[in-house]
């Protein structure tokens, strides 16, 4: 069975809270008689095992039943939350759903049969294996999002490993990896599954602080978010032993006033990817940008400043892009790393460098300088062409107080030019309204911002 080990910890902890959901506790019998309750339901809706099944959904204790039922019949799963619904159908035809189970706000639940064949060769090696699968989509915040296709059977072998029993926040989302990580990690140990609402500084903190909360999952976007608010200053963090962080780079001014308001926070950078899994991880320390990823079942190195990985729990492949492997079976990650022994320093995507008369850089390094200005709620820094130099430096700004560009610009370049080496100061700065982070809380990054 391919959650024998997790039935395993429900009967063990079938006392125990397994949710949190709308201000009321499941337990793990509940759950264990909800995964019984939805393969019955499977069946009578005709969904065959090796189905390509569409769950639109948040985490909620009937949205994990179902998924684990679906796991279950060896069925191939699309996880897609509100956060991509501009997507929906396009994310829909490249995953090739043949039905879509929807489950509302109140976790109503509804289901449309497609009439599609879904005979991607990746899909006929998982129905020759006779193996569940799942279908991640990346964020897409640099480009167009690829569909990544995984051997659940290969993403489950880690969690059979008894590890800390902890109560989390389900803060990534249902169909991203780093959520998927959270929800198996927490129920293959007996811990508890805290859901929210929505996810703002206040609502999380609130429940952080309503559920003695212990691990928050989470992006540096939603931290700084969290800094911003000042939320924290009305809130008991106490019982928060750890904050992981990954999806995007972390800025150093961040880390640091976060740890020094919170030294009693483990802070834990974490490293994954839609392609290969979350790796284990190892922060220096937790004030610390050095980190040591890797782990059973995990390879790195590190090919011309790129990190590479090879993993068992990596994807067969992508459904709408060309693979990605080398020819040796090694993920190209794009990210760019420094290296220091064990450990390894994330500096940014490969395609974010920006090129300054030959002085290289990422926006992160800008970013955080930028973010501790006052009156600055968020920036995203990026490049774009110049006749002398090649290439510029521009920064876009969202204001907590209204204040004019011209003010804003000459501030903003004397306050860099005191921090940062002059090709790395913005030349060109806009005050805009809109987000700097997508509905996954990761930083948008556009590679072809607008002229004016």
């Amino acid at each position: 069975m391919n959650i024998d080990f997790l039935l395993n910890v429900f009967e063990e902890f079938k006392s125990n809270d397994a949710f949190i959901w709308r201000e009321r506790s499941y337990t793990y019998g509940w759950l264990s008689e909800r995964l019984r309750f939805w393969s019955r339901w499977i069946d009578e809706q005709g969904v065959s095992s090796g189905s390509v099944v569409i769950i639109e959904a948040d985490f909620s204790p009937n949205a994990v039943a179902l998924f684990l039922a679906l796991i279950e019949h060896d069925c191939i799963l699309t996880p897609l939350t509100s956060s991509v619904a501009d997507k929906r159908n396009d994310f829909i035809e490249i995953a090739e759903g043949q039905a879509v189970i929807t489950l509302g706000e109140d976790d109503e639940v509804s289901i449309s049969m497609l009439e599609r064949a879904a005979d991607h060769p990746f899909y006929r090696t998982l129905r020759e294996r006779g193996h569940p699968g799942l279908v991640l989509f990346s964020s897409g915040s640099t480009g167009d999002s690829k569909a990544a296709v995984h051997d659940l059977v290969d993403l489950l072998e880690k969690f059979r490993v008894r590890r800390a029993s902890l109560r989390a926040i389900s803060f990534l989302l249902f169909d991203h990896i780093g959520g998927v990580n959270t929800m198996l990690y927490t129920l293959a140990n007996g811990g508890c599954l805290v859901t929210v609402r929505d996810r703002s500084p206040q609502t999380v903190l609130d429940t952080i602080d309503q559920y003695q909360v212990e691990l928050l999952p989470t992006s540096p976007t939603f931290l700084n978010l969290v800094l911003l608010s000042e939320a924290f200053r009305s809130h008991d963090l106490s019982s928060l032993k750890t904050v992981t962080y990954g999806t995007e780079p972390m800025p150093e001014t961040t880390l640091k006033r976060f740890n020094s308001l919170y030294p009693h926070i483990r802070m834990l950078q974490t490293y994954g990817l839609s392609e290969v899994g979350i790796l284990r991880s190892k922060s220096k320390s937790s004030d610390s940008l050095w980190v040591k990823v890797g782990g059973e079942g995990f390879q790195t190195r590190v090919v011309d400043g790129i990190l590479q990985i090879k993993a068992q729990s990596a994807m067969l492949g992508y459904l709408n892009a060309p693979s990605p492997f080398t020819s040796d079976g090694w993920f190209d990650t794009g990210d760019s790393v420094l290296v220091d022994g064990e450990y390894i320093r994330i500096l940014g995507r490969k395609s974010e460098l920006i090129n300054v008369g030959g002085e290289k850089f990422y926006p992160i390094e800008v970013e955080s300088v930028i973010q501790t200005m006052e009156n600055v709620a968020g920036v995203t820094v990026y490049t774009q062409k110049n006749a002398i130099t090649g290439n510029i430096c521009c920064a876009d700004v969202t204001l907590k107080h209204e204040e004019s560009r011209k003010e804003l610009s000459i501030r903003l370049k004397k306050y860099c030019q005191e921090r940062l080496a002059p090709f790395k100061v913005p030349v060109k700065v806009r005050i805009v309204e809109r987000e700097h982070h997508s509905g996954r809380f990761k930083k948008i990054r556009s590679l072809s911002q607008p002229n004016e």
